[in-house]
């Protein structure tokens, strides 16, 4: 049976280092998608919108693990690749400590060999066995980042702001403008590991400077 680690494969865009930022390319991939904004009062931890889809991200995604590895022709077997979340404001300049303004795009990697098809099953099964309302919003979609940077951010969420410093000093020091939405990889579970100990990737797609003042 085959087997993917995307994980693995893809090391150089999930395991970049926490002492200096990265320039990368980051191609077209599939990816499991749903949106939503954190409800007025709340932050993400406390959300229970992005609580619920979480849970519909993780439903389907072990689902389809069932699915590819019970097939009956060409079987496959894969990894979960880790949350990835997309931040933005609504209205006014993005801003990580205005918590109650951000929306969100919480996303899943999943492999090239899942199709259309197992995704719908897969999000039966999962509507069937748990009545999430979240569950129908989540959708099978690519995304590509091109050029970006990153940088491994070790410790608190709250702490993430210093790290983004880091990330736009770099790029004006080599002529890229922040283009695309605050960019977050979420390598360790908050449930089971200590603030001081988190591990998340931040990254921002980039364009060049030159090439924005052309538009």
């Amino acid at each position: 049976m085959k087997s993917f680690n995307l994980r693995r494969e893809l090391k150089h865009l999930y395991n970049p280092p926490a002492e200096r930022p990265q320039v990368v390319e980051v191609p077209d991939f599939p990816f499991l998608m749903v949106d939503g904004k954190v409800e007025t009062g709340k932050s993400p931890a406390t959300s229970g919108s992005l609580q619920k889809a979480l849970e519909a991200l993780y439903g389907i995604s072990y689902t389809l693990k069932f699915i590819a590895r019970s097939r009956p022709n060409d079987p496959f077997d894969f990894k979960v690749m880790p949350l990835e979340g997309l931040w933005w404001a609504e209205e006014g300049k993005f801003d990580l400590s205005a918590k109650d303004r951000l929306c969100w795009r919480l996303m899943i990697m999943q492999p090239e060999a899942v199709d259309e098809g197992m995704f719908v099953e897969a999000r039966e099964r999962a509507a069937a066995r748990k009545g999430n309302p979240i569950l129908s919003s989540v959708s099978l979609r690519r995304f590509r980042e091109g050029t970006s940077i990153q940088i491994l951010h070790l410790g608190p969420y709250e702490r993430e702001p210093d790290t983004v410093e880091r990330l736009k000093s770099f790029a004006a020091e080599n002529g890229l403008r922040l283009s695309g939405k605050h960019h977050e990889i979420y390598l360790s579970d908050p449930r089971r590991t200590t603030p001081e100990r988190l591990r998340t990737v931040i990254r921002y797609a980039v364009s060049r400077e030159e090439a924005a003042e052309d538009v």
